[in-house]
């Protein structure tokens, strides 16, 4: 029996590399070519005529998942798309299976010898299930936990506020919504070009609805609000429904937008309310959090990586309040867990 060829749609060379390297390795599988994007893939789909295609989620110019669309509307087969945001249960993965991918594997995190082979032998079994049409387009239940309950947001407002080094922290969190997220507001503090590009990319490839803030808007479930306009606060008013409000005003504390003001703006709301400090340098926040914790609002802190700002981390820390301290992979479960309103 001829092996199954595969087509791997990634931007990144290393990742193409080692993509190709993972299934060349599995058995019954042969890599016949590979594309750094869509139009690329285009031209070699036409081309080599692969049994099963790989895709990237996020890739310049049109994303993965707009590739998707047109693939199946063009070239119905096998997609499988691989992220390091589309782990089973995730917005981005139930957007993909529901777009006709026929599964949604997660890119290795780390590349150790057994690591490597379990990857090998997981994915190569998912290529050649593909191939064989075991495995149907949006068949994979991706949208039910462990608990097997679905979400239902509870209408507590969410506000995450993240510089440079949080950015990617917040798109996981926002890759893990989908159509019923909980009302959220995402404040960065970073470099503007910086932010442009972070949220030009997060537009093309996040399965919920993103809106950049805008003064008078309702916060309600289904929608995320992006703060990153240095020239304006983004406050939260009180109201049936409540509002996100701009603010014409000087920096506070050098910053603007300021997390301080907006998640102090929260807590004085008296709104159902959670709000997390991404990583990032400065303290902008932490006192916005205290205020927010002792009006008995749920509150957390991401725990930076060996290579990132503590200055936020640290701050929380000396201050003194509950919180939840938590690891960039649990950030999301955690959100979502605490916004839930069929969590038991």
């Amino acid at each position: 029996m001829a092996n199954v060829r595969v087509l791997v749609v990634d931007d990144s060379a290393a990742m193409r590399a080692l993509f190709c390297d993972i299934l060349d390795n599995a058995k019954g599988v042969t890599v016949c070519g590979t594309a750094k994007n869509a139009d690329d893939a285009r031209e070699q789909l036409e081309k080599l005529k692969p049994d099963v295609l790989t895709l990237d989620v996020e890739m310049p110019g049109k994303s993965g998942m707009e590739f998707l669309e047109e693939v199946m509307e063009t070239r119905p087969m096998p997609v499988i798309m691989l992220s390091s945001i589309t782990q089973a249960g995730t917005g981005t993965a139930r957007r993909a299976l529901e777009l006709g991918a026929v599964h949604c594997f997660p890119k290795p995190l780390h590349t150790s010898r057994e690591e490597f082979d379990a990857t090998v032998r997981q994915l190569g079994d998912i290529v050649l299930k593909a191939a064989a049409g075991e495995l149907t387009p949006g068949g994979e239940d991706a949208g039910s936990g462990e608990s097997g309950t679905r979400y239902r947001s509870d209408g507590r407002i969410v506000v995450l506020a993240c510089g440079a080094a949080g950015i990617e922290s917040a798109r996981q969190v926002l890759a893990a919504y989908d159509a019923a997220c909980p009302p959220t507001i995402v404040l960065f503090d970073a470099d503007p070009a910086v932010v442009e590009n972070a949220v030009r990319a997060m537009r093309h490839s996040l399965p919920c609805q993103l809106g950049d803030a805008v003064d008078g808007v309702s916060l309600e479930a289904g929608k995320v609000w992006l703060a990153h306009d240095p020239t304006r606060h983004v406050v939260v008013e009180a109201g049936a429904p409540p509002r996100l409000r701009l603010v014409d005003r000087d920096p506070v504390n050098g910053c603007r937008p300021s997390a301080d003001l907006l998640l102090g703006s929260l807590a004085r709301s008296g709104l159902l309310a959670l709000g997390g400090l991404l990583t990032g340098s400065g303290a902008d926040g932490v006192r916005g959090l205290a205020i927010l914790a002792e009006t008995q609002g749920k509150v957390f802190v991401q725990r930076p990586a060996d290579y990132a700002p503590r200055d936020r981390y640290d701050a929380v820390r000396a201050h003194g309040f509950e919180h939840a301290d938590l690891r960039q992979e649990a950030i999301a479960d955690w959100v979502l867990e605490h916004t839930n309103a069929n969590t038991e």
